[in-house]
């Protein structure tokens, strides 16, 4: 017999095929465990990033009046101190000054001292104090003030009514009665501040000024006219009399409220 020369083929083993998980089929990359530490650390370097996304969700929602005051300043100090609970040291400073008007309007180096504040906190403080006060500001800008006396009032409650400081300012108004001139006159102690009548008559003389309106604070907090203001008044008002510059008014700021002498019949 012949010999067959057989020659032998190796298997062919069928490739096993992928297997697709849940994920796969539906595109999805499940996280590693690489991207769920790093996670966990963003997470843990800025402990309150949940909380301010909710404050931050009832301020669009709800506005302002949503948020309670140390909910402001907890959310300012945050612009700065992104990686601190700054919920604590907002509920500090609000009792230590006594409220959130008082606190903005602050000097910025009590503000430093009371919170232990780098400037950068400090500056997020009073960047909403300037914000608000040139809003107000912009609605007395250009358009007579007499029309646009509740506007007048708020901006001088927001910018004096929580000095510490009692200060004397005086607006220059024109012919029309628009704000040409908003100026600080003098600063004095806690109880009186020194006002030259001379000095006022000659700034509104070089201002152009036909008007104007005399305002300062109380420090104490009660608007009510001292002896003094009224007596002080009367003096500007026979000295612009003779130039013929009309005093409006004189208003007195205090937190609880203001005063004025035209309206209790004082002028």
């Amino acid at each position: 017999m012949r010999r067959r020369n057989i020659v032998s083929k190796p298997l062919s083993v069928p490739k096993r095929s992928a297997s697709v998980t849940f994920s796969q089929k539906h595109h999805t990359r499940l996280p590693s465990r690489n991207t769920a530490l790093k996670q966990s650390r963003m997470t843990d370097l800025n402990p309150g990033a949940g909380h301010r996304a909710r404050l931050r969700k009832r301020l669009f929602e709800g506005g302002g009046e949503a948020l309670l005051d140390h909910e402001l300043v907890e959310y300012l100090l945050a612009l700065a101190i992104p990686r601190r609970d700054t919920k604590p040291l907002a509920k500090k400073l609000i009792k230590q000054f006594g409220s959130y008007g008082a606190l903005v309007a602050a000097d910025p180096e009590a503000i430093a001292r009371a919170g232990d504040l780098s400037e950068g906190a400090v500056a997020a403080i009073k960047i909403a104090q300037a914000s608000a006060l040139r809003l107000l500001k912009s609605r007395i800008a250009e358009r007579p003030v007499l029309g646009s006396w509740q506007a007048l009032l708020d901006y001088l409650h927001a910018d004096m009514a929580h000095n510490p400081v009692e200060r004397v300012r005086v607006l220059f108004l024109n012919s029309k009665n628009v704000l040409i001139h908003d100026e600080p006159m003098s600063e004095g102690s806690v109880d009186e501040a020194a006002v030259y009548i001379r000095e006022i008559i000659r700034r509104a003389l070089d201002h152009h000024a036909t008007a104007l309106i005399i305002v300062h604070n109380h420090p104490s907090g009660d608007p009510t006219p001292s002896q003094q203001d009224i007596r002080l008044t009367r003096d500007i008002v026979e000295a612009g009399r003779h130039l013929r510059i009309t005093v409006h008014d004189h208003v007195i700021i205090g937190t609880s409220g203001h005063s004025s002498l035209r309206a209790l019949g004082l002028l």
